[in-house]
């Protein structure tokens, strides 16, 4: 049986609260285990932290809408900046943007929950990475999401154990999600204007209602697990490793196309600015530095 509206809401939430909370002490235990070459690097700055910001929504008096959430950053020695946001949301879309939401044409009204992270490691032999699942209810409810790899210096180690991870998340739900999602990833976050991929992909999915809420919750969980799994442990591989500058300042262009896609092209970009999110934590994604050539 279908849990009632509200549990399942309370659900959603509560699980990306809680795996905002896994990642966070994940990403800072790997802060504390940098040794080597890049300790030595980094020798005067102290193994991470997250920081929370918490924001609220404007219109919080439940006629126009509300929520808010908590805007998660970290600058340390293996990660040169990382954000992890959770937000729940609730109001209506503008006349306009209620066309382009399932359900919402004609009742505009919406209740959105999810959590989002960026990494952008210091090393450019560590891959920066996104995740992203969420939970939206307008007069329909779906769950959206998944992970991408974007490396700066590809590994193909590195590039199958996520990919495969993905697969492991995917086939233990449905034996059609893998290629149905990894291709709408690879279609997804690809730049048309300079007809390039952003990164090696992943997952992608969205609007997934197949008619069972838990299987589909269930799911949704398991994209989260998978990614705290592979990819701290490829982080380890390459934290302690020594780069180059010539390395340093490709990851710095490479960053560049990252902000070009998230800036031009991605959807919970748009979506957070449309429905009145905090600017910070919808621009949180950017890198700390980019270059264009």
């Amino acid at each position: 049986m279908t849990p009632p509206l509200e549990d399942r809401k309370e659900r959603a939430s509560a699980w990306f609260g809680e795996l905002r909370d896994l990642i966070c002490a994940r990403f800072e235990a790997l802060e504390d285990a940098l040794d080597g070459v890049n300790a030595e690097r980094f020798a005067g700055t102290e193994p991470g932290r997250f920081e929370g910001t918490s924001w609220t929504r404007p219109g919080g008096d439940g006629q126009e809408g509300g929520g808010g959430g908590v805007m998660s950053v970290m600058r340390g020695r293996v990660f040169e900046k990382v954000g992890v946001n959770v937000s729940t949301v609730f109001g209506a879309f503008s006349d306009e943007f209620r066309k382009q939401i399932p359900g919402a044409a004609d009742d505009g009204r919406f209740w959105a929950s999810g959590i989002s992270l960026v990494a952008h490691p210091q090393s450019p032999l560590v891959p920066a990475v996104h995740v992203n699942t969420r939970h939206v209810v307008t007069t329909k409810g779906w769950f959206g999401g998944g992970a991408d790899l974007t490396p700066m210096v590809e590994d193909e180690t590195d590039t199958r154990d996520f990919h495969a991870a993905m697969k492991a998340a995917c086939d233990a739900h449905d034996p059609d999600y893998h290629p149905r999602f990894k291709d709408w990833c690879d279609e997804y976050f690809y730049l048309p204007h300079r007809q390039e991929p952003r990164g090696i992909g992943g997952i992608f999915f969205d609007y997934l209602d197949s008619g069972d809420w838990r299987a589909d919750f269930a799911f949704t969980q398991d994209v989260g697990r998978a990614f705290l799994d592979i990819y701290p442990k490829i982080v380890e591989r390459h934290m302690a490793e020594p780069w180059t500058e010539e390395q340093r300042r490709h990851q710095i262009v490479r960053r560049g196309r990252y902000a070009e896609f998230n800036l031009l092209y991605d959807r919970g970009t748009q979506f957070g600015l449309k429905t009145e999110g905090n600017v910070e934590a919808i621009l949180m994604s950017l890198p700390p530095l980019a270059a264009w050539p």
